[in-house]
């Protein structure tokens, strides 16, 4: 608790001189392409009350949580099935690589060519950019487990489903976590330009309207309102999460 508190205190004092920052760039500048903070509060609060604001940020929120979902899975499916055999791992290993290295963009407008401008296209757009990560980094860590614990397992005859319980899932839990909050950080950024390009609703569609009208503290002011939230789930789901993960290791160090 006692390092709780400086922390908090540490993360305030940077946000402050960011916004001093921010202010102090708003006033040199003097252009409404650099609107005040102030400004930029302001269209929250008045969007948050009249506007759309929150309906948009409840829509993609939930984009993202689907889109999140599938992706880790399926992922972690992949992952540990070619962490665990090496030939599998070995014919399919390009197929990965191809997928790290293909643009978000690529996979945006290819989906929706195939499948038109619906739900499903966005959400596995979204997936498609996400999956291979997950897989690369539950591979590896799939690869990092003990051999020990392995043959431990054997020599109790546990079943499959009490060996991946109370063997493998607890060694994986840090990778886990790793591709949570790393996957989660990818997918939101994802889903605002998959709004952008082809939804109707959303923070990424409100964001290219206002881009067109040039109303760079309405931009600003939803792009905020969105880093506010995804802050929100790292350090009060995802950290926790992971602290969980990891304390185990930090009890044996």
């Amino acid at each position: 608790m006692r390092a709780f508190v400086p922390g908090i205190a540490v993360r305030l004092a940077s946000l402050l001189m960011l916004l001093v920052l921010w202010q102090g760039a708003a006033l040199l500048a003097a252009s409404p392409n650099l609107p005040a903070p102030a400004a930029v509060f302001a269209f929250i609060g008045r969007e948050a009350t009249t506007g759309d604001l929150l309906s948009n940020l409840a829509i993609t929120l939930a984009r993202v949580a689907v889109s999140f979902t599938f992706a880790m899975a399926i992922g972690c499916g992949i992952g540990l099935a070619f962490g665990r055999l090496r030939r599998l791992d070995r014919a399919f290993d390009t197929w990965l690589v191809v997928l790290l290295n293909t643009p978000a963009l690529v996979l945006t407008v290819l989906c929706y060519i195939w499948l038109g401008l619906t739900e499903t296209a966005a959400v596995l757009a979204v997936a498609l950019n996400k999956i291979p990560t997950v897989a690369v980094l539950l591979r590896e860590g799939t690869r990092a487990l003990s051999p020990e614990l392995d043959e431990m397992a054997a020599a109790f005859r546990l079943s499959f489903a009490d060996r991946l319980r109370h063997v493998v899932l607890p060694q994986l839990q840090p990778y886990v976590a790793g591709a949570a909050r790393s996957g989660l950080a990818l997918v939101w950024k994802i889903v605002l330009v998959v709004e952008l390009l082809g939804r109707p609703n959303g923070v990424g569609y409100a964001i290219s309207v206002y881009f067109q009208l040039f109303d760079v503290a309405a931009v600003l002011g939803y792009s905020l309102a969105f880093m506010a939230v995804m802050l929100a789930i790292e350090y009060l789901v995802l950290q926790p999460f992971e602290s969980h993960a990891r304390r185990w290791r930090l009890g044996a160090a």
